[in-house]
């Protein structure tokens, strides 16, 4: 601009002072309605050059007061950037010490001006849940909503984890089911998935997603296990409450053979068969589990039946002594299950053996039983005194 203002006076003085040196400077004539105005060529030229200054100062005048104004909006503009930072910081600590009023006050306080606003207004969201405030709770996530703009993924999760913490169960698995539609392998999706399925009695959902929770990497190989038995043993619940004993059946019988030939599996479903009352059915699953494979849970299973046809039983319970050897679990077992029959001597004897293995105060009492039926007063006396004192050792 100054280059051209220095330009410009140049060119003037050039018009101005070359008529005045070659003595004639001519003349210049205006006329309007009302007036005639005449001047010399160089006096038009140094009025030209007087307007031109004057534009120049004005142009300089008015940029240097908006530049000023736009100065103080950006200072003021600064402290409050400055003060959210400081305030979001605060609440930070504020949080770790469990001050969740001071929390949410910090976090919406300049949240606008925040670097990152929108996760200001979600934490003072989960504040407030703590506090208890529901309409808080939604006019900060409302507000996040809105600066979130395309983003909304943060928006639903932080609504799905404060409506399981608050209770609202089916509210947080239509969250989850449509989470799962937009980021189906989002971790924090999954383990909010999970607790929703779990709460809302969604196990076949639960088993679903447990295959991505694997490839997610969230739990180790034990608790996967956990989580699917889990979801298993509440699919029995279902088929009982819906059908009885027939329905837990029926479930079983649909189930691929991956599933049924599960060792835990088997045990949870005879355990479930026995609490229907169907000892029939439930010694079925113990018996075809243990020709397949010994399993300590399921003989622990049969001292609960009670069935009618103990003879399968019996001849399972020596067959496994013999392939296993006689374990005080397997004669404790089959001493027991004598006994539901009135066999005495031979209960007698398993008790007898287990005892001697490994003394039980439970398998003293009925061995003193059998005593008692065979007419051993004595020995059944010496029983008792002896599972007492090993119960109050």
């Amino acid at each position: 601009m100054l280059r051209l203002l220095f330009l410009l006076l140049i060119l003037v003085a050039g018009i101005a002072l070359g008529p005045m040196l070659a003595g004639h400077q001519g003349s210049v004539l205006i006329q309007t309605d009302n007036y005639d105005i005449k001047m010399s060529v160089t006096g038009l030229a140094i009025l030209i050059a007087i307007l031109f200054i004057a534009l120049f100062c004005l142009e300089w005048v008015l940029r240097r007061v908006f530049h000023t104004s736009s100065r103080t909006k950006g200072w003021f503009i600064g402290r409050k950037s400055t003060r959210a930072r400081k305030q979001t910081r605060a609440a930070m600590l504020k949080l770790t010490e469990g001050d969740f009023n001071q929390v949410e006050k910090l976090l919406t306080r300049n949240a606008d001006h925040a670097e990152q606003p929108v996760v200001n207004y979600l934490l003072a969201a989960e504040a407030a849940q703590q506090n208890g405030d529901t309409k808080r709770i939604n006019d900060y996530l409302t507000r996040a909503a809105e600066l979130a703009d395309t983003d909304q993924l943060p928006v639903d999760i932080t609504r799905v984890r404060i409506q399981l913490a608050q209770g609202e169960y089916h509210a947080a698995r239509h969250g989850v089911d449509q989470l799962l539609n937009d980021a189906p392998r989002h971790p924090e999706v999954l383990r909010l998935a999970q607790q929703a399925y779990l709460k809302t009695g969604g196990y076949a959902s639960l088993l679903e997603i447990i295959p991505s929770i694997e490839k997610a990497k969230l739990y180790d190989e034990d608790t996967l296990e956990t989580l699917r038995l889990d979801a298993y043993i509440g699919l029995m619940n279902q088929a009982i409450s819906e059908g009885g004993s027939e329905g837990l059946k029926q479930w079983w019988k649909d189930q691929p053979r991956k599933v049924r030939n599960n060792r835990t599996l088997q045990v949870e479903l005879a355990s479930h068969f026995i609490d229907c009352d169907d000892n029939e059915q439930a010694q079925k699953i113990i018996l075809d589990g243990l020709k397949h494979q010994y399993d300590e849970k399921l003989v622990l299973l049969i001292q609960k039946l009670h069935t009618g046809n103990p003879e399968p039983l019996e001849k399972e319970l020596r067959m496994q002594i013999k392939e296993h050897g006689a374990t005080p679990l397997l004669n404790s077992t089959l001493g027991r299950l004598l006994i539901q029959h009135g066999e005495w001597q031979q209960a007698n004897q398993a008790l007898k053996q287990a005892i001697e293995q490994q003394p039980n105060a439970k398998d003293f009492a009925l061995l003193a039983d059998t005593f008692d039926k065979l007419n051993h007063p004595q020995e059944a006396a010496q029983m008792r005194r002896q599972g007492l004192a090993l119960t109050v050792k």
